[in-house]
């Protein structure tokens, strides 16, 4: 199976429909790349093999490995990485490959792709403007390929629209209300699938969608919990049509004590427990917001699903050329 579905790959990386993905890629990476350089924000290089620090919230997808007699991990994401940066540089970007160790394999996931993540000094609100921009920036660059575009059968008008209209907002709990008496209802505290998703974006008008203020329990530990409304945190999720939720995000606790609480009460600490790690495996984290409690926000853009959505594509792996699955390897 692998081996056929190799030489089936390999075998369009050529084609005039693969070239054309490429080089719309490409300018909506290069949108992105430009976007930040534009708004001096400064690029780090962060590790991709990490202690415990590199994983999200899922840490049963962590891919493990012997650092010459250490446990180590393939990185899921540099945010605590870009975070200790904060202080000195108050805005830093990179992009590194998010690995996952999935084993479903379906039209919405991949095992590895690319992410790409920003911090910077700022509250919430501004950190939604911030991406707003960001994602803007890819579709504006993607644009410039109109030619590409056209060959694919792509229309530009949805895309121009997405670039130049603000996106929606709709709260967690504003979304389980609107899904109530349908039969993609759901109950409050549950997580959103994309069938979920994609109703809330239609519902909204066919146009990038932030989903707000989710439940603290379900999100990662150092999410900043409201002020005014502790079981939420300041976290958004923005879902593209075609693809979902394309970008996770959230304002950082920056309360050194609320943080250690928050971690001793996740779930992720639990399994982590489970498994023989302690705080101090945290601890360079944790004694960084102690030092320097700033305030901050950033997020991680899943490159390939923007891709998805600027092509108008219902399966991810068309986004890519190199689509790494539990049933592919290259």
């Amino acid at each position: 199976m692998q081996v056929l579905e190799r030489k089936k790959q390999f075998g369009k990386l050529n084609t005039r429909t693969s070239l054309a993905i490429d080089r719309i890629n490409d300018r909506a990476l290069w949108g992105a790349r430009e976007y930040f350089r534009q708004h001096g924000f400064i690029w780090i290089d962060v590790p991709t093999i990490t202690n415990i620090t590199g994983a999200c919230e899922n840490v049963d997808t962590l891919y493990a490995l012997d650092h010459f007699g250490k446990e180590a991990f393939l990185a899921q994401t540099g945010q605590l990485y870009l975070e200790t940066k904060i202080p000195g540089h108050k805005r830093v970007w990179t992009i590194i490959q998010s690995n996952r160790a999935e084993a479903r394999t379906d039209n919405r996931h991949l095992n590895q792709f690319q992410l790409v993540e920003f911090e910077e000094q700022g509250d919430f609100a501004q950190l939604l403007t911030r991406i707003q921009a960001v994602v803007q920036a890819m579709f504006v660059g993607a644009l410039t390929r109109k030619a590409e575009l056209a060959a694919l059968g792509r229309s530009t008008e949805e895309l121009e629209r997405w670039a130049t209209e603000p996106f929606g907002h709709i709260t967690y709990t504003k979304a389980i209300e609107l899904l109530q008496g349908t039969p993609l209802a759901k109950a409050w505290g549950d997580d959103l699938g994309h069938e979920e998703e994609q109703f809330i974006v239609r519902a909204l008008g066919w146009k990038p969608v932030f989903i707000t203020h989710y439940p603290t329990e379900i999100k990662f530990f150092n999410m900043r919990q409201n002020p005014s409304d502790p079981s939420v945190v300041n976290s958004a999720d923005l879902i593209l049509p075609y693809a979902g939720e394309s970008v996770g995000s959230a304002e950082r606790e920056n309360d050194h004590a609320k943080l250690v609480e928050r971690l001793k009460n996740s779930q992720m600490y639990k399994t982590l427990s489970a498994r023989g790690k302690t705080l101090e495996d945290f601890a360079h984290y944790l004694d960084f917001i102690k030092e320097h409690p700033v305030l901050h926000s950033g997020c991680g853009i899943g490159f390939a699903r923007v891709c998805q959505a600027i092509l108008g594509l219902h399966d991810i792996r068309e986004a890519t050329p190199y689509p790494l699955t539990s049933e592919t390897l290259y």
